[in-house]
């Protein structure tokens, strides 16, 4: 009687499985039919549409070769070589391929390849001041031997000692002020100071005349200045105010007043430019003054002109002779006061902020390099940028 009981029982259940069984096959033959209604679908598109699904062989493009600058097409031509070593450009010894896939886009490929030639490659950088840790070291490639010493020259690859010791600057679109104290050299104490309490960004000026000029020299780099050399020219009053015995005289002629020149020059190294001392008769003078601007120009130096003489010829001179040249706006310690000296920094601030830039002198008096000293660190705050002299004077090779 049980069995009588779940026979129906069981019979249900097979039919319920039997039932679910069939839906399931038929889902399942239902989605294969999509799915070969699809593929024909997309073989016939494919079909009558050549460039749909077909797979293009992709576009390559050899864009720099060994040797070759970078952001430059391969043309067969190179740049001229560096004396003694190769110039390349930021890509040489790598193969660069583009390859143009079919969505548009451009696929980048980089592979060695092997240089051409033996040695190291120099890659083209432009470069301007010197790193701190050699500041105190001359590049012996811009150092050639004289009678007189070792003088500065241009070095093979073009770069000049003025950019080699030049102080780096910001490049910011602001107001900006070059500071040059000069002297030192003619008084220890006085130079000692100046090194010591000067903030890095004042140029110091040497005088060619000055004591132990090569130590106070490396002291100054150390401390992250840029240094100019003071060249002593014939006053209007010489011989009653004497510069010194390195004097170039406009009476004397080019031959000797070159050698005197040179004499000054060797006496220290690593300065970005000369600045002359007096020399009002000198500097006025076209046929004395030409010949030492000429050879500032070959060695790759600046000129700067204190501004102290009306008749001066040297921005003449330096425009035609492309001697990187600049003139002092003005004297800040044509006084010996403190506060006459504070007034006139001021005053070379608002001829800074009127032009955009401007140029100071003064000497390392205690005076001087006091004021000097609290004015640059209030300046400062006000959003002045102090900077070497060499990024205010005029370049020819920057026009």
């Amino acid at each position: 009687m049980g069995t009588d009981l779940n026979a129906p029982l069981g019979q249900n259940r097979k039919t319920r499985l039997s039932g679910t069984s069939r839906s399931r096959f038929s889902m399942s033959r239902l989605a294969l039919s999509f799915g070969v209604l699809a593929l024909a679908g997309v073989s016939a598109w494919a079909f009558l549409s050549p460039s749909g699904l077909r797979k293009a062989e992709p576009e390559k493009r050899v864009v720099a070769e060994a040797g070759a600058p970078a952001g430059k097409p391969v043309s067969g031509q190179e740049e001229k070589p560096r004396q003694g070593q190769k110039q390349s450009g930021a890509l040489s010894g790598a193969n660069v391929e583009e390859t143009l896939t079919d969505n548009g886009a451009v696929v980048t490929k980089y592979s060695p390849k092997q240089r051409d030639g033996d040695g190291p490659a120099f890659i083209e950088v432009q470069k301007k001041g010197q790193d701190p840790r050699m500041a105190a070291i001359p590049n012996d490639d811009l150092l050639e031997e004289s009678p007189q010493g070792k003088l500065p020259i241009i070095g093979p690859d073009g770069l000049r000692p003025m950019d080699q010791y030049a102080r780096p600057w910001s490049g910011a679109r602001g107001v900006r002020i070059g500071l040059v104290v000069g002297g030192l050299g003619l008084s220890q104490t006085g130079t000692q100071n100046a090194i010591r309490d000067l903030p890095p960004e004042v140029t110091l000026a040497f005088a060619a005349s000055g004591n132990s000029l090569q130590r106070w020299m490396q002291e100054a780099r150390r401390q992250g200045h840029e240094i100019l050399l003071q060249i002593p020219f014939e006053p209007f009053d010489y011989p009653a105010n004497d510069p010194g015995p390195l004097t170039l005289r406009v009476d004397v002629g080019a031959k000797t007043n070159l050698a005197l020149f040179h004499t000054a020059l060797a006496e220290i190294t690593n300065y970005a430019g000369v600045m002359n001392f007096l020399g009002g008769r000198f500097l006025s003078d076209a046929d004395a003054l030409e010949p030492v601007m000429r050879d500032i120009s070959k060695r790759g130096l600046l000129f700067l002109d204190d501004g102290t003489s009306a008749q001066s010829l040297s921005g003449t001179l330096a425009e035609t002779l492309d001697v990187p040249q600049g003139f002092a706006d003005l004297v800040v310690d044509g006084q010996l006061d403190r506060t006459a000296i504070l007034k006139k920094l001021d005053e070379l601030e608002r001829i800074a902020r009127r032009n955009g830039s401007a140029i100071g002198v003064a000497s390392a008096f205690d005076e001087s390099v006091s004021a000097i000293e609290q004015w640059v660190d209030e300046a400062s705050a006000r959003g002045i940028e102090f900077v070497g002299v060499s990024s205010l004077v005029k370049d020819p090779q920057q026009q």
